[in-house]
């Protein structure tokens, strides 16, 4: 299944640790990693290079432990930890299914990643390959939407896709409030002062002082990645005035 006329040249696609769980309450649930192995096999010949920023949400949360008496620090460092498990978990998936891969870390761990260098994560893309960072941004107190909008803006992507559980930005949970309002596109600056959980305000000031678009879609519905790729409108739009 080839993606016809892909609108971007390189992409950062953001998907959240929670988006692994599936219907369970924690860990990672292969059948979700391999739909998405294999949504990412269907576009893998389109000619647009991904990269990838997995959170650790399903595994361990460096906030909500902090919250309960941990040390920040150290929380958010076994944060970093959690979304190395899920980048190799993704990389297994990805090279089961033929696709050459690349895992690069913030934070240094040779057995199993290539420590992050912004020119070899470029190369890699380059060479056709998925390349997945791994451990955010090797920082303390910043959360993986930072290190999407970091290294999106890093490597040039042309536009971050946020993959979710909702099929775009709403404004309040649709689960709770059946009533919320879908929003086709927003401004970055709407979505700061509405305080919408799009991506957290580092990440939104980050992209707005870049200029970086942001898609926001639903993650599990068959062929969503290539009809973003092919510049067809689902989700919701987040750029500037």
């Amino acid at each position: 299944m080839k993606t016809r006329n892909p609108k971007f040249k390189r992409v950062l696609l953001k998907l959240s640790g929670e988006a692994l769980m599936g219907d369970r309450q924690f860990g990672i649930d292969q059948k979700v990693v391999q739909f998405i192995a294999s949504e990412l096999k269907g576009i893998s010949k389109s000619g647009t290079q991904i990269a990838i920023v997995i959170g650790g949400g399903n595994i361990f949360r460096g906030l909500e432990a902090s919250a309960e008496g941990m040390e920040r620090t150290a929380a958010d460092y076994m944060g970093m930890l959690a979304t190395a498990l899920n980048a190799l978990a993704l990389q297994n998936a990805l090279e089961i299914n033929g696709m050459p891969t690349r895992v690069l870390s913030a934070i240094e761990m040779r057995e199993l990643a290539e420590p992050y260098i912004r020119r070899r994560a470029v190369r890699h893309l380059e060479k056709g390959r998925f390349v997945i960072f791994a451990c955010g941004t090797g920082n303390p107190y910043f959360t993986t939407d930072t290190a999407a909008s970091l290294r999106a803006v890093e490597i040039g992507a042309d536009i971050i896709l946020k993959a979710t559980k909702v099929d775009g930005v709403y404004s309040s949970d649709p689960v709770k409030n059946p009533l919320a309002k879908k929003y086709r596109e927003i401004t970055y600056m709407d979505v700061l002062r509405k305080g919408l959980k799009v991506m957290d305000s580092t990440a939104i000031s980050l992209c707005m002082d870049n200029d970086l678009p942001i898609i926001v879609f639903g993650l599990m519905k068959k062929n969503n990645i290539k009809k973003v790729l092919e510049g067809k409108k689902i989700g919701t739009i987040v750029k500037g005035g």
